[in-house]
């Protein structure tokens, strides 16, 4: 890689199922071990409810900053086994899950693949991922250029998102 300083990437995190709280901050830590890597910021944690599929519990959601030296294909990768470790099963798309691991941006990468879309082709619509972004967009470097405090505001007009802690919790 040519950037010694490796890539930003913005993840999302999210759980609604045991101890929601617990999970996000193992997968701080996942992230934080991953070669490479470092979590240059943690969003908030925010509260929202299910979109899809209402029969669920509410998720915890949080926005990471992470700089890393992984290619987006390896960090994907990475998250998918971080989400297996933690009891993550694949079923019911948009169902309940322990931990959602989701890369939003990736600094300099836009990508339109089968399994990888960069930016997340979702992001830009879901208040549970921009309201915690704006939390830790100033770290921000390489990425698309757009208002994510004023899509936030917007968006959580429509979907309603609660402060639930402070970011490490």
């Amino acid at each position: 890689m040519n950037d010694s300083r490796g890539k930003r990437t913005f993840l999302s995190l999210g759980s609604n199922v045991g101890d929601r709280l617990a999970l996000l901050a193992a997968a701080r830590d996942a992230l934080a071990a991953l070669p490479g890597t470092a979590v240059l910021a943690a969003s908030g944690v925010y509260e929202t409810a299910p979109r899809e599929h209402a029969d669920q519990p509410d998720f915890l959601n949080q926005v990471v900053c992470v700089e890393t030296a992984l290619e987006p294909h390896d960090l994907l990768t990475q998250c998918q086994r971080i989400e297996s470790e933690h009891g993550r099963v694949r079923g019911l798309r948009f169902g309940p899950r322990t931990l959602d691991i989701d890369i939003l941006l990736f600094q300099d990468v836009e990508l339109e693949e089968p399994d990888l879309m960069l930016p997340h082709p979702r992001m830009l619509s879901r208040a549970f991922v921009l309201v915690p972004l704006v939390d830790v967009w100033d770290f921000a470097r390489g990425m698309a250029a757009f208002d994510v405090a004023r899509l936030a505001r917007d968006t959580a007009r429509e979907q309603p998102v609660r402060l639930y802690s402070t970011a490490e919790a």
